[in-house]
């Protein structure tokens, strides 16, 4: 798991703006750039970066449990959320950014406390002003489907 970060370690939207999608990306995944702080609250990291598809690794614990001691539906559309809307930015040309419009999430079947899980997220279209993507959230080791999702994302060119 990468180590804790500060608000001083965010990148500013200039050095966004300045390079690809993909090659941000890409120094997130090598430590060159600060990782979303989101994922050290909810215990996953970036794990692989392609252009238009992104892997984060998670380990929901028991800080992520609802109050019947599952995983709350509430880390299930945070990694996949992540997974699927870094999958669009890695589709993005330099100079554009994005956002998450919407996104929806089924869990097909509860993850265990503790076990390590791939959260995949790929592009599906990548236009000028909007970008699609599904995700897959599967065990590590036994390869289950434990959920899914989809996201629409609006892609910001700034002036």
């Amino acid at each position: 798991m990468p180590s804790a970060q500060t608000p001083e370690d965010l990148p500013d939207q200039a050095t966004a703006l300045s390079m690809s999608g993909l090659e941000y990306m890409q120094k997130i995944l090598s430590g060159e750039l600060c990782g979303t702080p989101m994922s050290q609250t909810m215990g996953y990291h970036l794990h692989t970066v392609e252009a238009g598809r992104v892997v984060f690794q998670g380990l929901p614990q028991f800080a992520h449990a609802n109050q019947m001691g599952g995983v709350h539906g509430g880390w299930y559309g945070a990694i996949l959320d992540s997974c699927m809307a870094c999958a669009v930015m890695s589709n993005l040309k330099k100079g554009s950014t994005y956002t998450t419009l919407e996104y929806k999430i089924n869990i097909t079947r509860a993850i265990p406390l503790g076990m390590l899980v791939n959260a995949t997220g790929t592009a599906l279209h990548s236009g000028r002003s909007t970008a699609v993507a599904n995700g897959e959230v599967r065990g590590a080791e036994d390869g289950k489907l434990y959920a899914t999702g989809t996201t629409t994302c609006l892609v910001m060119t700034p002036r």
